[in-house]
């Protein structure tokens, strides 16, 4: 059995290694020639799976190692007969995360001592929103969700938190803004573009908008002019309308810039290459005997200790960033941007991307607590730490 597979999928050989042999393709440029004899197919969200890619491939199953799926054509796949899997929710508390040391840092300029007192409009209320949403509520931000599919299929339900589904214009009113929808056109609610000139206009310089979605959600044209006025939000792009060829100009003009890393921790990579192996075993019909916890390495940073001196939001902020800190990733692609190579920004990119480092979760980092009381406790496991008290 031939399993051809994107080369960054992360443990291929620890989950499929037994399946079959595995053939590893640069998913930018994957071909129907490198797909013709597979009998699985494995992506992530930068190659496009549909009949010009699968026509005449003998694959019966593709599993994309991504909670997105707008790469992939599911109609085409269906009335072909082939298997497809997503890993839905797989990188969700990474990205959840990111955004939180996005905001830590905004505070941080800000001024704020209580980043809390920063409200914050969740635009897509799905696996990563809700995530964010649940962690954000449970720290004591002001929390305004957005997501007018599941108001519509759900006017009634609890969220919990006492939150509430409000419209887009209540959410841009919110000190942050937080952009986690999938890429739709042909819908009830299309999103492609739903962040144009006209919602650009209404945000202000005391304003923070994050994508951490998709590229096309925002008219990065007109993204592009609003930035030119002084009036304009601060802005944080982890991803970026026609990637890889991103716009230069526009990393010159953002606030903060990463090259769609939210959801590269380690954990969640790994965690998609299980889902997508559990569901190829089920449909191979064989047994599912590995689990991603068997191949996560110890951490680099195992523990840290806070006395009863410490400030509750010093403290918060430390251990965040003594797991991530996003202006690293920002200067990584500043400078590989200005220096790149004849073979363009597109690859620079990309490289960045192949070649992201480690980065462990919260969860990897055990706190340890000497004497601060409950209120710094409860922030803490909010946001995921492992807590010894």
């Amino acid at each position: 059995m031939l399993i051809v597979a994107d080369e960054n999928i992360p443990l291929l050989e620890e989950f499929f290694a037994d399946i079959g042999e595995i053939r590893r393709i640069p998913g930018r440029t994957m071909s129907a020639e490198d797909v013709r004899d597979a009998d699985l197919l494995l992506v992530r969200s930068v190659t496009r799976v549909d009949r010009a890619l699968l026509q005449g491939s003998r694959a019966r199953f593709v599993g994309t190692a991504t909670i997105g799926t707008d790469h992939v054509d599911l109609g085409w796949l269906e009335d072909n007969g082939i298997r497809f899997s997503a890993a839905p929710g797989c990188n969700a508390n990474s990205v959840a995360e990111y955004v939180l040391a996005i905001l830590s840092v905004y505070a941080e300029r800000c001024a704020l001592d209580d980043w809390s007192r920063l409200s914050v409009g969740i635009v897509g209320a799905g696996n990563v929103g809700g995530k964010l949403a649940d962690k954000l509520s449970r720290l004591g931000f002001t929390v305004r969700l957005c997501d007018p599919p599941r108001a519509e299929r759900e006017p009634e339900r609890e969220l919990g938190n006492g939150l509430t589904f409000v419209d887009l214009d209540e959410a841009l009113a919110c000190d942050v803004v937080s952009l986690h929808t999938p890429l739709t056109r042909e819908s009830a609610h299309p999103t492609y573009h739903m962040i144009g000139e006209r919602e650009l206009a209404g945000m202000t310089s005391e304003q923070l908008l994050i994508n951490t979605g998709r590229g096309e959600v925002i008219n990065s044209a007109a993204l592009h002019e609003r930035l030119m006025d002084s009036s304009a939000p601060l802005v944080a792009l982890d991803v970026w309308e026609q990637e890889p060829e991103i716009n230069p100009e526009l990393v010159h003009k953002v606030w903060l810039a990463t090259p769609h890393i939210a959801g590269y921790s380690l954990e969640g990579k790994v965690q998609g290459t299980e889902m997508i192996y559990q569901a190829a075993s089920h449909f191979l019909g064989l047994p599912v005997r590995k689990k991603a916890g068997q191949f996560l390495p110890e951490p680099a940073l195992s523990t840290v200790s806070f006395t009863g001196a410490a400030d509750e939001h010093v403290a918060v902020r430390i251990a965040l960033r003594a797991c991530y800190d996003p202006r690293t990733d920002d200067a990584r692609l500043r400078h590989a941007l200005k220096t790149a190579a004849a073979d363009g920004l597109g690859s620079a990119f990309d490289r960045l991307r192949r070649d992201y480092p480690v980065r462990r979760e919260c969860s990897s980092l055990k706190v340890q607590l000497k004497g601060p009381g409950r209120s710094l406790q409860d922030s803490f496991r909010a946001i995921g730490f492992k807590l010894k008290v």
